[in-house]
């Protein structure tokens, strides 16, 4: 391991014990716990070590009667300390896993949407969920069993010296060579799982994809060249596993093999004590219990090491998610819009997803309070992202954006994108029901609010119709409703959270035009009072907005009402709508 290395799985170390910092008290009890576990376990030995020497000098039954009694005593406690440390440790470790995760998936929350443009959703998932767990490890029992087991070496190390230092030496003879097969273990098995970890993360990133694609696959008939990437995946995630899992098979028998020489050393050498009388039957039992016991410890050491090293290079994995500042943001100091209404404003704002490449150019208008603009232009020109720099989903990179005279990163991110109802073309449904995709379980919405949204857009004329109505069982992405039904449930949804801003991104896109003209008439109802602005491609969906703006390469070209627009010669507005009417 290099030195940079190191210094990193170091402060990854450090930066995992300072989750532990809030439960040092119930650590420390399940560490003391534990010592006296391993105190008991160093002692029990010795009593049948003097039973036995007590029977082979012909010692009174009672005597052999109090050590049986004083044996099952000590095994009697070590099962009540086992099970009340079990329970501590493992809650212990439970409960900061739990905080990790939570905090994990709410930074993940505040990250900018670019993040997610970039970052495979399979490849988040395993963050989240198998890293944060290979974490519980090393918190419930990694940390405390690696000061257990140095202590127990120590310990026993130590009774046997003073037993007999000439035995103990020779017991320790092959120390040398545990020592250096636990380098190689160690060094090996690091590699290991770092690949294991890396292929299941290109496993599970696959998989997620592919399934959220599936109806691609089957309509385009590429199951079986799909099944065959999924099969190399799964070799490469198996061959990992496989490499990882023999590191362990090599390593351990060859430990049992150096504690079975040590044990046969210590009978040989001790065998003859006893012949000699040097030595009691009794001690020798003691050397042998030891013995077999001494290396169980280094064996474990190594193991934990070798988990400690998985988890802290799963802990690296999380802290990079952690250590993302591809996020928006918050105002240290939020302004407060007493009463909001609606004006926008845009400022010479220049935005690009990726470093120069610019989507916006140098984008200036002005959304008066209660109007209604439209952007429309080819694909590519902007729209969308004009609508996701209004709600901050994005952050501009000159200029600035305004509502009601204040830029909108001096508002709070809760506050501003309450204000602001967004309906878009791809509708995602969640798992649930109907009234719950609506409200999207908000407590404030009570189910005649629901119910009210639902009729100003005429979606009650579907979920009435459900077997169960708004109780209706919603699968996930609502694959069981058409597109236009899904559509309807997200213009209901926007409407229930009462915004004073209402963005529709192609939002009649996916309805047929009985439907479309449905929503249309209960528009002009909802849009008084509230900002609206639109995109659409069907220019007649847009031509009662008081201002249609044109888009072109990233830039404003052209902004007026439609009568306004079409009177422009040469205008692009003009030239997009004899498109349309040629169609």
């Amino acid at each position: 391991m290099s030195v940079k290395e190191k210094k990193q799985t170091n402060s990854t170390f450090l930066r995992l014990l300072k989750y532990a910092k809030s439960y040092i008290p119930q650590l420390t009890v399940g560490l003391l716990l534990v010592l006296s576990i391993t105190a008991l376990d160093l002692y029990r030995p010795t009593v049948i070590g003097a039973a036995i020497d007590l029977f082979a000098e012909g010692g009174e039954m009672h005597e052999i009667a109090m050590l049986a009694i004083k044996y099952g005593v000590t095994i009697f406690i070590m099962f009540a300390l086992n099970a009340a440390s079990a329970y501590l440790i493992a809650w212990t470790g439970q409960t900061i896993i739990y905080n990790v995760r939570q905090e994990v998936f709410q930074h993940i929350q505040s990250l900018s949407l670019r993040f997610f443009d970039i970052t495979p959703v399979g490849k988040i998932v395993t963050r989240v969920t198998n890293d944060v767990e290979a974490l519980n490890e090393m918190f419930t029992s990694v940390i405390i069993n690696l000061i257990k087991n140095s202590i127990k070496i120590v310990g026993l190390a130590t009774v046997m010296l003073i037993y007999n230092w000439k035995l103990a030496l020779l017991g320790f003879a092959l120390l040398p060579v545990v020592c250096v097969l636990t380098y190689f273990f160690r060094k090996i098995a690091h590699t290991t799982y770092r690949i294991v970890r890396t292929k299941l993360t290109a496993l599970n990133t696959y998989l997620s994809e592919h399934l959220s694609g599936m109806r691609v696959i089957q309509v385009f008939a590429k199951e079986e060249t799909k099944n065959n990437e999924f099969n190399d995946r799964c070799e490469d995630y198996f061959h990992a596993s496989f490499r990882e899992l023999m590191v362990f098979a090599i390593f351990r028998p060859l430990i049992y093999l150096l504690s079975v020489i040590a044990l046969v050393t210590i009978l040989g050498a001790g065998g003859v004590s006893v012949l000699n009388g040097t030595i009691t039957v009794g001690v020798l039992y003691i050397f042998t219990n030891y013995i077999s016991s001494f290396f169980e410890p280094i064996q474990e050491l190594a193991e934990q090491f070798g988990t400690l090293q998985q988890s802290l290079a799963s802990a690296e994995k999380i802290f990079t998610i952690l250590d993302d500042r591809t996020m928006i943001m918050p105002p240290e100091e939020p302004v407060h819009i007493e009463n909001l209404k609606g004006r926008i404003e845009f400022k010479n704002v220049w935005f690009a997803y990726s470093g120069e490449d610019w989507i916006l150019k140098d984008v200036s208008f002005v959304i008066e309070p209660g109007t209604s603009a439209a952007f429309v232009g080819a694909t590519g020109a902007g729209k969308s992202s004009i609508l996701n720099l209004i709600g901050r989903y994005y952050d501009i990179q000159k200029g600035s954006i305004t509502i009601d005279g204040v830029d909108i990163k001096d508002i709070s991110m809760d506050e501003l994108r309450r204000g602001i109802g967004q309906v878009q073309q791809d509708v995602f449904l969640f798992t649930g029901d109907v009234k719950g995709n609506i409200r999207l379980r908000s407590d404030e919405i009570s189910d005649e609010v629901v119910k009210e949204a639902a009729k100003n857009v005429n979606a009650d004329r579907f979920i009435d119709k459900l077997p169960h109505g708004y109780d209706e069982y919603v699968t996930e992405r609502g694959s069981t409703f058409s597109a236009g039904e899904r559509q309807l449930i997200s213009f209901a949804r926007t409407l229930a959270y009462d915004p004073k801003i209402l963005v529709l991104d192609e939002a009649t896109a996916n309805i047929d035009t009985e439907t479309e003209s449905l929503i249309q008439d209960a528009l002009k109802t909802l849009m008084k009072g509230r900002t609206t602005i639109m995109v659409a491609h069907r220019l007649s969906t847009i031509q009662h907005a008081d201002k249609i703006m044109v888009m072109d390469n990233g830039r404003l070209m052209e902004q007026g009402t439609h009568q306004e627009l079409i009177a422009l010669e040469d205008g692009i507005y003009k030239k997009l709508y004899e498109i349309q009417l040629e169609q």
